[in-house]
Order: structure tokens, then sequence, then C-alpha cells
């Protein structure tokens, strides 16, 4: 398999399993809900947020609208990261860490861009897909978080109480590939 196909291959499934659990997710419960998986130290908890990390929010709308054209311009940076990487066949383990950078990527955009319009709300019911009366506009919708992993939980305190998404999960693995492959992703020119 070329490494052109591995990187399409990558950003397929990588794409396709993040939307399928969000979209399950946003028709299957309702905003805060939670389920447990395993314990109490692995929970599916459904929440939302505007896009950025750890829901941090700025500028109101024009903010909104900024990250998402933003996000815009660096996926087309990490498609010709990606490009380039292949062109110059670089290690296999760093085009599969940009695919999967790219792919997150791609997947936040996905929620961010069309969800407003293609979902109702989620405050209170289960969202309905395709739905006549959506919640937003588009480059307006919120990105779904269900992964939550509590390692801790005291009485007032949580040890790594962060809620994401695959989209988040597929930038950390590629980022950490990248840390661990950083000689032949980055190698010194002569």
């Amino acid at each position: 398999m070329t490494k052109k196909n591995i990187a399409l291959l990558t950003i397929f499934l990588a794409l396709l399993i993040d939307q399928v659990s969000k979209i399950y997710v946003k028709t299957h419960f309702m905003l805060g809900e939670e389920v447990v998986v395993f314990s109490d130290w692995f929970k599916i908890h459904f929440t939302e947020n505007n896009g950025m990390a750890w829901g941090f929010e700025f500028g109101g709308k024009a903010g909104k609208l900024f990250l998402t054209l933003f996000r815009l311009v660096a996926v087309s940076g990490i498609i010709y990261w990606l490009w380039q990487s292949i062109k110059k066949n670089t290690h296999t383990a760093v085009v599969v860490a940009i695919a999967l950078i790219l792919a997150g990527a791609v997947g936040n955009i996905i929620d961010s861009v069309f969800y407003g319009v293609l979902f109702n709300s989620s405050y209170g019911q289960v969202a309905t897909l395709f739905s006549e009366n959506p919640y937003g506009e588009l480059f307006y919708g919120k990105v779904v978080d269900m992964l939550y992993f509590p390692m801790y939980e005291g009485e007032n305190f949580t040890f790594f109480n962060a809620i994401f998404n695959g989209a988040d999960s597929w930038i950390t693995i590629g980022v950490i590939i990248l840390f661990i492959f950083n000689k032949q992703a980055f190698p010194k020119e002569n």
C-alpha cells in the first residue's frame, strides 16, 4: 500500500469513528447525560463546547467565526505538510501521525461548521439529526465531547476532569507519534 493510500485510509477511518461516535451520542444522549463504561474511571459524558480547548470562549460570535476560519487555514497547512511528507517518502509513522492530526482537525471543524444547522438543541432532550428547527447557523455549531476518564474523584477534586472526543484523541495520538519519530519528521538539513 502506498503512503498516499495509507494516509487516505487513516483519515477516512479516523473521521468515520469520530463522526459516528459524535452523532450517536448527540442522537441518544441529552446534554449532561452520563453512562459508566468501566467502573468509575471511564465514562461517556455528553457535553458540548464552542470549539476551544476546555470550553474556553472569546469574542462571542465573531470569535467563534474567527476560530473556525483559523482552523480552515490551519487544515490547509496540514494538508500541504502531509502532501510534502508523502512526496519526500517520509517514514510511514510520520505520514500516519500527520494524517491523524488532519483527521482530528477536520472532525472538529465538521462539528463547528455544520452541527448548528443539522441538529436541534440537546438541552433537556435528545437531539434530532436533520432537524427542522436547528439550534444554530452555518459556522456556529458546537463541538460534541463525550470521553471522560476521571482517574480520581474526591469530594472537592477530580484528577483528569477533561472531557474530549475522538478528534481530540487523533490529534493527541498524532502529536505523540511525531515526538517519538521526531528525527524522521523533522530531519536536520545538511
